[in-house]
């Protein structure tokens, strides 16, 4: 489950809460496409947005629109408590692993992310993926920190947020945490434009943005790299740069739900706000690199 291509959606969302339709026909989309995993509710998926019903509800929606594809469901809140409960619910619709990052107000210390995941993996009945993302949590995990909470009971991956451009750098990154994980816990990579590079080097997984509403182009890098054909995953990526691009410019959730929208799949100004998508002339940007690239629903 925690290896191949996990693919991330979106949790289309309104001010009178989530549009079940809309995010049940992604979630079943990635299944028919054949993603390995699907992770509902990450940070493309708005969590930190939602409350403890609506978190509840969209989990149990993903694991009945999924069919036979494994739900991963972000269980990550500022206090301890609310994580628990989200473990709790997540675990009652019945999802076959959970994903948590330490969410904060106040700056975290290695002792309190630590103290985080020891007490939730005491409590749960289902793999957890660590889930490094600095750019919105602001906490950065040392390589001892991954080596201390792997050893903890239900870890069973660790996602990283990229790995080094140089193929020969990225692969002595990935071998660095081989030597220091345990056997049990598989290496995902995340940000989207490090897929390749980092399914190259070695990484079991690729949680990726851009799967969770294009799976095709998600999985050709994926197969292609699982075959050893790392020249053609990279010149697949290549082709991507002008999404990774906009990525970059605009962050990932901002320029997904703007491609989502314009592909039919949610209706437009599907963030919560205080989110507001992109200017006219971004979503014009948008628009040219999806179609140069042939993305559509």
């Amino acid at each position: 489950m925690f290896t191949g291509l996990s693919a991330f959606p979106l949790t289309p969302i309104t001010e009178a809460g989530i549009d079940e339709k809309a995010f049940a026909a992604l979630v079943g989309r990635l299944a028919a496409a054949g993603a390995d995993s699907i992770g509902a509710l990450g940070s493309t998926g708005s969590y930190a947005y939602l409350t403890r019903e609506e978190r509840a509800r969209a989990a149990r929606i993903a694991v009945e629109h999924a069919g036979r594809t494994p739900v991963i469901v972000g269980i990550g809140a500022l206090r301890t408590r609310h994580v628990l409960e989200a473990a709790e619910d997540a675990q009652n619709a019945g999802v076959s692993g959970v994903l948590l990052a330490p969410l904060s107000y106040q700056p975290l210390t290695e002792d309190d992310v630590f103290g985080l995941f020891a007490d939730v993996t005491a409590n749960l009945s289902v793999p957890l993926v660590v889930y490094d993302n600095p750019g919105t949590t602001h906490f950065t995990f040392t390589d001892e920190l991954y080596a201390r909470i792997a050893e903890l009971p239900h870890v069973a991956s660790v996602k990283i947020p990229g790995v080094p451009a140089d193929p020969a750098a990225a692969q002595a990154r990935v071998q660095r945490l081989r030597r220091i994980l345990p056997g049990t816990a598989t290496v995902g990579v995340s940000g989207d434009a490090f897929g390749a590079t980092g399914l190259n080097a070695g990484c079991d997984a690729w949680y990726s943005v851009l799967a969770g509403t294009f799976p095709e182009p998600a999985l050709t890098i994926t197969r292609t790299a699982q075959s050893g054909n790392a020249e053609q995953a990279r010149a697949e990526s290549r082709r991507l740069q002008p999404l990774w691009d906009l990525f970059a410019r605009h962050g990932s959730l901002r320029v997904i739900a703007e491609a989502a929208a314009q592909a039919g799949l949610t209706p437009p100004h599907s963030l919560p706000l205080p989110l507001r998508g992109l200017e006219a002339g971004d979503r014009a940007q948008v628009r040219e690199v999806l179609e140069h690239l042939g993305l559509h629903a």
